[in-house]
């Protein structure tokens, strides 16, 4: 793929920081199943809008790419988790899933104003890209058709996939980033999975049946 300098040092810098060499972190939502690996295609990540300040004037393209796939991954996060919260069959989820959906909202908080500092737009960058730990809106189709437990086993299995993606990531932006605020969000975010994952292996039946 040939991207514009911009697109391409932000894709390639954030694929450093995650150690990954030269494959990268998304591909069309149509493609093989999500794997550990990321795919082929390189991030699309925007430049900054007209008459704003150069992102890159102050950020790495590890703040770039980080930001803008934290953003997405938690919004798309939350869709699942208002699912959750409203029809998981067993409380216990439910309540899992209410905190959850809190921390991330919080989280957007301040996310969406870091992409502003940086010049960034607020747009998904990453839509219908099929990206490990993204929810898809294959994953939101699947979980609206499901029905009790099947319906806690599909949002622990994607939740957990979530939380410990967004988590490495996070960890690579924590060491390769450039901008102090990026970095201490990104702890943030780090401690607050670590939290999360804990809980959610505490829920009974879960290390079974997710394996």
């Amino acid at each position: 793929m040939n991207l514009p300098p911009l697109h391409r040092a932000a894709a390639l810098g954030l694929l450093a920081a995650l150690g990954l060499g030269g494959v990268a972190g998304c591909s069309s939502a149509d493609s093989a199943p999500r794997t550990a690996e990321v795919r082929k295609s390189s991030p699309d990540i925007s430049p900054a809008p007209s008459g704003t300040a150069s992102a890159t004037s102050t950020s790495t393209s590890t703040d770039i790419g980080w930001v803008q796939l934290m953003t997405p991954m938690n919004q798309q996060a939350v869709k699942l988790l208002t699912l959750a919260a409203e029809r998981a069959a067993d409380p216990r989820v439910r309540a899992f899933a209410v905190r959850l959906r809190t921390g991330h909202e919080a989280e957007l908080n301040r996310l969406r104003p870091l992409l502003t500092r940086m010049g960034l737009p607020l747009t998904d960058v990453h839509a219908g890209h099929d990206m490990p730990g993204m929810v898809t809106e294959q994953d939101l189709e699947a979980a609206h058709a499901a029905e009790g437990p099947a319906l806690d086993l599909l949002v622990l299995a994607r939740i957990r996939d979530h939380l410990r993606q967004s988590a490495q990531v996070s960890r690579s932006e924590i060491t390769a980033g450039g901008r102090a605020d990026a970095r201490e969000l990104a702890r943030a975010l780090v401690t607050a999975r670590e939290g999360f994952l804990a809980g959610l292996e505490r829920l009974p039946g879960a290390v079974r049946a997710l394996g």
